[in-house]
């Protein structure tokens, strides 16, 4: 069984190319770190395999976030990727969410922003209404706006042998302007047959010729998708040095320790009253040091 790894292929004599995600560990990391609906967990799936098949575009060193803000129960919902396909991501709702919740029902009236970021160079930020029955809809009307390349996307959620999985495909006229319309509309009638099952379990060789059997498909190396989220407790310590010492010691006294929570594992780091005086010492040492 394909898992948590990320394909790209290409129509040798069609001037389109493709992308294969299938994700089953990665996901599972990023719905577990809270108590999340079952349409929410399916929306962030969704929100993850668009922004791995997205990051797959990427030609430079760099991260994408794709992220729906919104004025209904979901206030938020983000997923951050980058070049190494290392992915982490979190939601924000109030109240109840329906199983069976839409995108429109879940953020009201909202947007989508695709942020590029770049190591080196200028950062990007596009936003487009939720225009669209669904998060596909959406993201494909933003590379009709923005990009100006015939984009489909095909976005899977469900559970195979009771495990959450998400799993995508995405075909792209190559721009460099040789890709025809026929063509294209070919390779969506094929992709169009493709099956949950087959998403979830196929390896991608296989899942390809299935689709494509009379296409010429060169498919390249694969690479591996995995959940990083970057949190530690050094970090934890860092952050809470930054806060007015008087706030920090009230929290002390109250609460007997302070404690940080990640939102994107679900991590706590906790630190009682010596470990906060330490902190503060080791901070003080190394502001003296640098100056």
């Amino acid at each position: 069984m394909a898992s948590n790894v990320l394909n790209r292929y290409l129509f040798e004599d069609l001037s389109v190319r493709g992308e294969l995600v299938q994700l089953d560990e990665a996901y599972q990391r990023i719905i577990s770190s809270k108590e999340y609906p079952a349409a929410l967990q399916k929306l962030l799936g969704e929100l993850l395999v668009s922004t791995t098949l997205l990051t797959a575009t990427l030609k430079f060193e760099g991260s994408i976030t794709i992220q729906l803000q919104g004025d209904g129960p979901v206030s938020l919902a983000v997923i951050n990727g980058d070049n190494e396909q290392k992915v982490r991501g979190v939601a924000r709702w109030e109240g109840e969410i329906a199983d069976d919740a839409s995108l429109h029902d879940m953020m009201g009236k909202g947007y989508l922003v695709i942020t590029i970021e770049p190591k080196k160079g200028e950062r990007y930020q596009g936003v487009v209404g939720l225009d669209g029955d669904n998060l596909t809809q959406v993201i494909e009307g933003y590379f009709a706006n923005s990009e100006q390349l015939k984009t489909r996307l095909w976005i899977r959620t469900g559970e195979h042998q009771g495990q959450a999985h998400a799993a995508g495909m995405l075909i792209q006229i190559v721009p460099d302007g040789t890709g025809s319309a026929d063509d294209f509309e070919h390779l969506e009638q094929l992709t169009n047959t493709v099956k949950n099952e087959e998403l979830f379990t196929l390896k991608a060789n296989e899942l390809l010729y299935r689709l494509y059997n009379q296409e010429q498909v060169r498919l390249f190396e694969p690479q591996p998708v995995e959940f990083h989220c970057g949190c530690s407790r050094e970090r934890s310590g860092a952050a809470i040095v930054t806060i007015d010492k008087t706030e920090i010691y009230d929290i002390l006294a109250t609460e007997g320790y302070v404690s940080l929570h990640c939102d994107y594992c679900g991590t706590t780091y906790s630190f009682d009253e010596p470990q906060v005086a330490e902190l503060y010492t080791n901070a003080t040492s190394e502001r003296k040091t640098l100056h």
